[in-house]
Parts: C-alpha cells; structure tokens; sequence
C-alpha cells in the first residue's frame, strides 16, 4: 500500500498569511522610516542642507581693493599700481602639491624663493584662500598656464594690479615701500580686512598711512563646477579703492637735494616755515624699493645690509649726530634771555679755554683764536672759545630746559613711524645711568660735542621755529587726501605745537642779523655760499667730531670713515622765510663747504626756479665751520 503524505492546506495557509504579513510590517516600517529621513531632510533641515548644496557649488571669492596712490604737491606720481600676471594656486582643489608644482616647474620657471615663500604662505592663510606662487609671468608663461590650465586642479592666471614706485629710490625713505604681509603682522592685524591681499606698508608713509591706502576688500560669488572651476559669477560686490595721498613734498627738490648729495652719506630736511610742510626728505644713498614687493631675493638683501653706507638707514629721522656749532644760535638766543647779559660785552679769545682750577684746554677751530669778539661775532665767526665761556655761564640745567624747548631731545611728532628723539642731556640723566655730570661737559655741550645728539629732522625743525620766530609747528608729510570716487581733497591743516617768548621782541632781530652775517658777512664762515646770491640767506654752519682730535689732525691724512661730518642750517629769504633748511653730510669735513654749498643749491631751486643756479663754488675759500 502506498504511503501517501497528505498536505494539511489550513497549516500552509497559516503560515503563508503570516510571513506576509511580517513582509508587509517590514516593507511598511522601512517605508516609514525612508518617509520619516526625507522629511527630517526636505522639511525640518530643508535649509541647512539647501546651504550645504549652495556651498558646495558656490565659491565665495574676495575681490582686492584697488591701493591709493601716492602723488607729490604737484601731482607728479610717486606709487602707483601696474597689472601684471600672477601664477596663483588654491590649496583646498590640490589633491597632491609637490606634484603640481613639479608639473608647474615644467610650464613656468619656479625659483627657490618663490617655493619657499609659497610654503610660507601654505601655513599662514587658509586652504580656501587663492595664494600666489609667480608673480610677474610674461606673456609666452601666462599663454602657457592658460592652455595647461584644464589638466591643472587648483591653479589660476589672474592679472593683478601691483604696486610699482616709478621713481624708483628716489624719496624711498620718505615713501617707504609695501612688502607681503609677514607672521609678526599676522598676528595684529584684522585677516577680514586683508583678505585676498597679501600686501601692507613696510615703511614711510606707505606704513602710516596703511589704513586710508588699503581700502575695502570686495566679494565675488562665483559657480563652480566639480572641479572647482568657475563657470559663471553669481553677484559680485565691488571692493572699495584705497584713498590717494598727496604729500608735500616736491619731487623736483627732492631730486635736487638727492643729486648734491650723490656719492656722499647724509640727509637734507626741507620745512615750509608758516605750515611746517616738508618740502624735502632726503636720506642718502637710497635703493630701489620695487624688489620688495613681492620679496626681494637673498643675495641682495645680503649685499644691502652689508653695504658699508647703510642705504636702508632713514637717516632722516634715525640718524642722530652732534649738532656742532649748529647749535650756536639757539644758545645765543638763550643768552639774550639773561637779565644780565649783554650783548655787546666782548670776550677774549686766544684759540683755548681752560676750566679753573683745570689744566685741560679746549680748543677753537681757529689755532690761534678770534681776538676780542662779541655775541654777533661769536655766531658770525663760531667762536668756540666764546661758546665755552657762555655754556659755563648759563649752566647745563638752563641749556636743557632752553634747547629742549626747540625740540631738542624730543621727538618732532612727523607723521611717520619710527622716529628717533635723539639726545639733550643733564645732570639727570647721566645720574639715571649711575654717572657724573662733569664741568667739561657743560663746556663741549655749548659747542654741540659731547652727549648732545639730533636728527636732520630736529635741526630743520628748530631752525624752522627760527624762521617763525617762536612759532613751532609740526612738521607734516601728508597734503591731502582725495576719493578715489569723488575726487573730492581733503586738505591738512597746520598743527602748532607751542611759541617760544622771548624777553625782548628785537632778540629774533639781533638773532637773524648774525646768521644773515654767517653767510653775507666779511668773516662769515659761509660766506662762500653768500656771493651773488639774489636773496638773503640766515645761516649757520656746524661741523661735529667723529673721533678725538689733537692738535695735529690733518682732515687730508685722516680715513674719510673718520672725518668729522658736516652740517649747515638755514632759512630764506631772511626777511621773509619761505623755506627752512637742514644739511647733515656725514664725513664731509666742515659745514661751510660740504654742506652748505648745498644748502644753496637747494634755496636756488626753490626760490629762483626760472633760473640756473650761478653760485660761485670755486670763490672764496671759507673758513671755519
């Protein structure tokens, strides 16, 4: 008999029923939860995700404002700012970067300095930022990135506008320059107001006046593709172009005052006496700032640090020397000031003067002194001897006070960065060194020798409160300021910083008389430069020591490094100043015919511009400072 199973159909049903409908739980829950994630993604986070697609799709891009320029008084351009190609890179599209910029090697010559300052920039900005690796690409190397540009994730050609000072060294110390923004720089300033820039004023006035030039940074949003590249701009907002400056300082003087002193060490301030305008600012030798742009290479950054000239000192405004005998007039006015000086009391001068009770003389510049000699002729003659006798009378306290008040010692508040306060000492300040204040210091410091340091910018600035007669202002770069949109100026005003009062109003009468004999006088010590002259010229020469001298010193025998500098200050026309000068040649000997020849030169210019100079360099020998 056949063993037949039979089939029990209600139990297979069962079973059939019920696995269907766990499938159907299931499907159901996992329906469920997929409609449950597209809500919590289409409703409840629609516009975060929205955001993230944008983004992902859209680059936002910082648009560099355009740099203000640079003009002098009369409009002639001092920085301005050139296009050029740029070889630029963004980090964040590069997958391997010793791989593309050993591919870039191949299109384009990479320097080491170029790679080594890329690097820099690697670490400091972030991966978002486009970072510039060549700068200057000429046309056969940007025609070349152009067409790699495809097979090349990351890369970009822009053509940027780049900062270029078309006079090149000329008033650089003045100007100063702009360089890439370095890690100490990093770290003060505001990254949003400097994004895509790269740049910020190193020195001079392009570091003072950083904020009016930079400008504002503009926004670009740009569709891109997978790749990174842009496809199309969605909004662009405009960067804000920096404001231009005008200085005042004249180029044309500014060249006359860097030629005379071409192949020499020095510096020549220039003040317009009723404003306290700097007419010249001249540091020499100077050097050509556009290499620091974008960083100047090694080698020659080496080969100006080691030039034994110093090209990169502002000697201007860091420069500090021994007034010398510049600093006569000053202690005559003090003098006068004296209720029981006279004037016209007379001195014996036998070319020494000994300290009682002392067997050390100090010397006059003249062997075998001046004879009897009075206040007018002592600054007409720059009788030492005369000096040393007046600095014993008046007192080293007295002195301080008085020169302190025409700036010496104290910083002239330029509106520039960096500047030097020289030296006016005292008592006081040598006991906060732990040291003595000695008679003989008393008596050298009323000849400008000793501790007494100043800048080119002081003396110039004394001498222009000379001119004003009491009046100090403060000596100003910055002419105006004018919108880039508008082109609309914005004048400075003259800041006045204090008034010298003196007993007696005919002391800045007596004062100037002397001064104008230095120059125009029989005996005057630059009476050289006083022949032909079309004006009246107030002067006073000064020379300082380098090192000590004993009698023998010859100047000839002596190694220039170690000649004694000269110097010269002056203002014209006498009766109605229209220009305060200052000459500091370092090493040139004596003030009457290294600096004050210049000095002329430089007055011609300004005051006869329609007319060669015809000073008569060759006649008359001066002598003295």
């Amino acid at each position: 008999m056949l063993d037949i199973p039979l089939k029990d159909y209600f139990r297979e049903t069962r079973v059939f029923t019920s696995r269907l409908t766990i499938a159907i739980v299931v499907v159901l829950l996992m329906t469920l939860t997929l409609v449950a994630r597209l809500v919590y993604l289409q409703v409840i986070n629609h516009r975060h995700f929205a955001t993230l697609s944008q983004e992902n799709r859209i680059n936002t891009r910082p648009i560099p404002p355009v740099r203000g320029r640079i003009f002098d008084r009369n409009g002639l351009v001092l920085a301005e700012n050139l296009p050029v190609f740029t070889l630029e890179i963004i980090p964040e599209q590069v997958a391997d970067m010793n791989a593309l910029l050993e591919q870039l090697a191949g299109i384009v010559q990479l320097r080491a300095p170029d790679i080594e300052d890329f690097e820099k920039q690697l670490r400091r900005r972030p991966g978002f930022e486009s970072l510039t690796l060549r700068t200057h690409l000429n046309d056969e190397e940007a025609a070349r990135i152009a067409v790699n540009r495809p097979y090349l994730d990351g890369v970009e050609l822009q053509a940027r506008l780049q900062r270029y000072y078309p006079l090149g060294g000329l008033g650089v110390h003045a100007v100063g320059y702009v360089g890439r923004i370095d890690e100490s720089e990093l770290g003060r300033i505001d990254r949003s107001v400097y994004r895509g820039t790269q740049h910020i004023g190193k020195l001079g006035i392009e570091q003072r006046y950083e904020d009016l030039l930079l400008g504002g940074v503009g926004i670009e949003k740009v569709e891109a593709n997978a790749y990174g590249r842009a496809l199309r701009t969605m909004e662009r907002i405009a960067p804000d172009a920096g404001q231009n400056l005008y200085l005042n300082l004249d180029a044309d003087l500014q060249a006359t005052a860097e030629k005379a002193l071409i192949g020499r060490r020095g510096s020549v301030i220039a003040l317009e006496p009723a404003t306290g305008n700097v007419l010249v600012f001249a540091s020499m030798p100077t050097y050509d700032p556009n290499p620091f742009v974008n960083g100047i290479d090694p080698d020659s950054y080496r080969l100006l640090l080691e030039d034994p000239d110093k090209p990169l000192i502002n000697r201007a405004v860091n420069g500090q020397y021994a007034p010398g005998s510049t600093i006569k007039p000053f202690l005559a006015l003090a003098a006068m000031q004296v209720a029981d000086f006279d004037p016209t009391e007379t001195v014996m001068c036998p070319g020494w003067f000994r300290l009682p009770g002392s067997r050390r003389r100090f010397r006059d510049w003249k062997k075998y002194g001046h004879g009897k000699v009075d206040l007018h002729e002592a600054v007409v003659q720059s009788c030492d001897v005369f000096f040393y006798k007046l600095a014993v009378r008046l007192g080293i306290d007295y002195m301080h006070d008085f020169l302190s008040s025409f700036g010496f010692g104290i910083r002239t508040g330029i509106d520039m960065i960096g500047e030097s306060k020289g030296l006016m000492p005292s008592p006081e300040w040598k006991r906060a060194r732990g040291e003595v204040w000695y008679p003989g210091e008393t008596v050298v410091t009323g000849i400008g020798q000793g501790p007494v340091l100043v800048t080119p910018l002081q003396l110039a600035t004394a001498v222009n409160t000379l001119a004003n007669r009491g009046t100090k202002l403060r000596p100003r770069m910055l002419r105006s300021i004018e919108d880039p949109k508008t082109k609309v100026l914005q004048q400075t005003v003259p800041e006045r910083i204090g008034e010298i009062k003196v007993t007696d109003a005919h002391d800045w009468d007596k004062l100037t008389a002397s001064m104008i004999d230095v120059v125009h006088g029989e005996k005057g010590t630059a009476r050289r430069i006083g022949w032909n002259a079309e004006y009246k010229i107030a002067g006073k020469t000064g020379t300082s020591q380098v090192v000590a001298q004993d009698e023998a010193y010859d100047e000839e025998s002596t190694p220039e490094r170690l000649r004694d500098h000269a110097l010269f200050i002056a203002f014209a026309p006498a009766d109605d100043p229209q220009i305060a000068v200052a000459v500091v040649v370092e090493n040139g000997g004596h003030g009457s015919s290294a600096a004050a020849p210049i000095a002329r030169e430089l007055l011609d210019a300004y005051l006869l511009p329609s007319k060669m100079n015809t000073t008569a360099s060759s006649a008359h020998d001066a002598t003295g400072d």
